[in-house]
C-alpha cells in the first residue's frame, strides 16, 4: 500500500509539473510575441520618422539604382527600393521621391502616392508622368539637365554612331563577312553631307559640335532661338530655323536627327508628310523618344525604298519586339535604349537623386534639378 502511494503521488507531482511547463512556456510565448509586436511597431514609427524612402521604377536601367544606392551607402536613413511597374500602384503610397523611369505615372497612381514630395527622372523625358495631376495633388515634377551630366555629349555621340552605321552599311557588311566577301558593300561619309538636328537643345549643340570636324554641314531648328545665344554655338549652325521652316529643312538634308522632346506638341510629328519633304535615300536618326515617328510612315518609306535608312535607340514600344517586321529591312539599325547610359552620366545623375534624397531628409531646398511645375 505504501509502494502504489508513492507511486501516485510521484505521478501527481509530474502531472502538477507538466501542467506548470505548459502554462510557463505559454506565457512566454504570449511575452516573446507582444515583444515583437512592440519591437515591429517601434520599428515601423522609427522608419515613418527617420527613413527616406525613394521608388526606382523597374526593372530596366539597372545601373540608375545600383549606383544610385552605391552613392547613398553610408546613408542608412536613406531607402532605395526598386520596384516592377505592376507593384508599383499598391506601395507608392510609402514612398517620398520617386523616379519614374518609362513608367507611365498617370492620375490613378499619382493620386495614391500620398507622402510623395517628388516625381523625377533619371534624365531629361517626362512624357510617362501626368504632370497636371501631379500638381493637383501638389507633387514637385522634375528631370535632370542633360549638359551638367555627361548624357546630352553621350546621346549625341550614339547619334554619330548611327549615322556612321547607316552610311557605312553596318548590317550589310556583317552579311559581307559570313559570306566571305571583301570590298563590298560600298559606304558613304559625313564629309559634305547636310545633317539636319530637328530641335537644337542641348544634345543638338553637343551634336553639332561633333559635326563639324566630320566636315558635315549642319542646319537646325529650335521653337525660338534666344538673342542671347553664344558666338561658339551661332557658328555650329549654318542656317537656323524655327518650327515652321521643318519641312523646308526636311528637303535640304541627307540626314535627319531627331532631338526633340516629346509631348503633345511634338507626338509622331516624324509622319507621312515630314518624311515625303525628305529627299529619296536621306537618313533617319532619332536619339529622342520612339514616340516622335509615325510607325506606320517610316515602315512604308523603308518598304518604298524613299527612306534610306533608318537608325534609332529608342522606340514605338519598349523593351523593342525582336520580331518586328521593321527588323527586316538591311538598312535598319536599332540599340535598345542605352544612347544616355554611361557609367559618367549614370553616375553623375545618381549623384544627383542622392543629394536630393539628403536635401529632402534634412527638409533643405532641393538643388540639382529642374523644375516642370
Amino acid at each position: 500500500m505504501t509502494i502504489m502511494f508513492k507511486i501516485a503521488k510521484a505521478t501527481l507531482r509530474n502531472r502538477n509539473s507538466s501542467v506548470a511547463s505548459l502554462f510557463y512556456s505559454l506565457q512566454a510565448r504570449s511575452i516573446s510575441r507582444q515583444s515583437k509586436v512592440v519591437k515591429t511597431e517601434r520599428m515601423v514609427e522609427k522608419e515613418d520618422m527617420h527613413v527616406t524612402r525613394v521608388l526606382c521604377c523597374g526593372p530596366y536601367f539597372p545601373d540608375s539604382y545600383n549606383f544610385t544606392r552605391e552613392y547613398l551607402q553610408p546613408y542608412p536613413f536613406i531607402q532605395v527600393d526598386v520596384v516592377h511597374y505592376r507593384d508599383v500602384p499598391e506601395v507608392i503610397k510609402n514612398y517620398h521621391i520617386c523616379v519614374a523611369m518609362t513608367m507611365q505615372m498617370d492620375s490613378n497612381v499619382i493620386s495614391r502616392a500620398s507622402k510623395m514630395k517628388l516625381i523625377m527622372q533619371y534624365g531629361v523625358g517626362l512624357d510617362g508622368v501626368d504632370v497636371d495631376a501631379a500638381t493637383k495633388h501638389g507633387i514637385k515634377v522634375a528631370r535632370i539637365p542633360s549638359e551638367g551630366t555627361g548624357n546630352a555629349a553621350s546621346c549625341s555621340e550614339m547619334a554619330i554612331y548611327l549615322m556612321l552605321g547607316l552610311l557605312k552599311k553596318q548590317n550589310e557588311m556583317q552579311i559581307s563577312l559570313r559570306n566571305r566577301l571583301l570590298g563590298e558593300p560600298t559606304g558613304d561619309t559625313l564629309l559634305g553631307k547636310t545633317v539636319f538636328i530637328l530641335g537644337y537643345g542641348n544634345i543638338g549643340t553637343e551634336l553639332a559640335k561633333r559635326l563639324k570636324p566630320f566636315g558635315s554641314r549642319v542646319i537646325a531648328t529650335k521653337r525660338s532661338w534666344p538673342a542671347s545665344i553664344v558666338d561658339s554655338d551661332s557658328r555650329l549652325v549654318d542656317e537656323k530655323g524655327s518650327h515652321e521652316d521643318i519641312y523646308t529643312f526636311a528637303g535640304k538634308a541627307d540626314i535627319v536627327v531627331v532631338c526633340l522632346r516629346l509631348n503633345k506638341e511634338t507626338a509622331e510629328i516624324v509622319n507621312k508628310k515630314f518624311i515625303c519633304s525628305m529627299k529619296k535615300g536621306t537618313l533617319l536618326v532619332n536619339i529622342a523618344r520612339g514616340g516622335l515617328i509615325n510607325y506606320e510612315s517610316a515602315f512604308q518609306n523603308l518598304e518604298s525604298g524613299h527612306l534610306g535608312g533608318l537608325g534609332i535607340d529608342v522606340a514605338w514600344s519598349e523593351p523593342f519586339d525582336p520580331n518586328d517586321p521593321i527588323l527586316k529591312f538591311k538598312n535598319v539599325i536599332i540599340t535598345p535604349h542605352v544612347a544616355g547610359v554611361t557609367e559618367y552620366s549614370y553616375r553623375s545623375m545618381a549623384k544627383i537623386v542622392g543629394d536630393l534624397a539628403l536635401q529632402l531628409h534634412e527638409g533643405l531646398p532641393l538643388t540639382g534639378i529642374e523644375f516642370v511645375n
